[in-house]
């Protein structure tokens, strides 16, 4: 993404990040949206390119969607907007997350998502089961498993910087303040769409957070300009849930429906696409889903929280 900008000082004494963090950065972001693709496809442009947003943005209005809640008189229906549903899905990741052990840095965060993926012409659907293994502190291998295909990455090099980062002390620098969190994203990305995409990142890896950051960052992109709801989806799980993303954007988050839980992305893309120019052509369209299973820290790769 050409436009992402330098990223702001993490704290008010730290170094500026080099051109070379900054790239780096930008490299992990299209290889995260290339593993979203399992490696059989290319995503939708409108992941990684503006081409179009100012019109979509121009043209979205905020959604709502009514949902069923109860009283002493009965369920009413309430209708909500999508920073609503992002306020309210803060409130249940607070709950959740209180008194979540601090890992050590010697040990792993690990992930088991189930993803379906089903083509928009025919119907056919296939299902997926991932596994990951995300070094606490990047000092040791980390592992993907995608459909049972294993890809190790070496430790972070001393000089190599990732932002979002995915080490927990580094996410435990972040700001749980959800204004001076969105300050934050928006100074390194330059907003909108790359704010987007970072917080995105940050939702991917690692699914332990430090308490209140996860919430801060639901908050943080209620606060996002033009953010919306999307029609009812359903995750890799069956879940129903509420789809919350950005005007012309393919990839968004989606929150169970009645306790507002973060059930995992959606996202659409094109596999068997061919570049032509900055074009792509042919491939067919499907759409993806991912409902995480379970999440927990480990000690080692291969183990499994009980």
């Amino acid at each position: 993404m050409d436009e992402l900008t330098a990223l702001r000082e993490l704290e008010a004494d730290a170094p500026a990040l080099t051109a070379d963090a900054r790239a780096a950065g930008r490299a992990r972001l299209a290889d995260a949206m290339a593993k979203e693709s399992r490696r059989a496809g290319v995503l939708s442009r409108r992941l990684v390119l503006r081409t179009g947003f100012a019109a979509a943005a121009a043209a979205a209005v905020t959604g709502t969607v009514v949902v069923a809640t109860g009283d002493r008189g009965g369920p009413r229906l309430t209708a909500l907007s999508a920073a609503q549903v992002l306020d309210r899905a803060a409130d249940r990741s607070r709950a959740d997350g209180a008194g979540m052990p601090v890992p050590r840095s010697d040990q792993y965060f690990y992930t088991k998502e189930i993803t379906t993926r089903t083509m928009i012409e025919g119907g056919r659907t296939k299902r997926y089961s991932d596994e990951i293994w995300l070094s606490v502190d990047g000092s040791r291998p980390s592992r993907y498993v995608y459909d049972g295909r294993i890809q190790d990455d070496p430790p972070l090099t001393e000089h190599e910087v990732r932002w979002p980062p995915t080490e927990y002390a580094k996410l435990a620098e972040l700001p749980t303040d959800p204004d001076e969190l969105l300050a934050l994203f928006d100074a390194s990305s330059s907003g909108g769409i790359a704010t987007y995409m970072d917080f995105l990142m940050l939702m991917r890896d690692p699914r332990v957070m430090p308490p209140g950051l996860q919430a801060a960052a639901f908050e943080a992109l209620a606060k996002l300009p033009g953010i919306v709801l999307d029609d009812d989806e359903v995750d890799a799980l069956g879940r129903h849930g509420i789809g919350v993303s950005y005007p012309g954007m393919t990839i968004g988050l989606v929150f169970e429906q009645d306790t507002y839980a973060y059930l995992g992305l959606r996202l659409e893309g094109v596999k068997g696409a061919r570049a032509v120019g900055k074009e792509l052509v042919g491939g067919e369209k499907y759409v993806e889903v991912k409902g995480r299973v379970k999440a927990g820290v480990v000690d080692e790769i291969g183990q499994r929280p009980r």
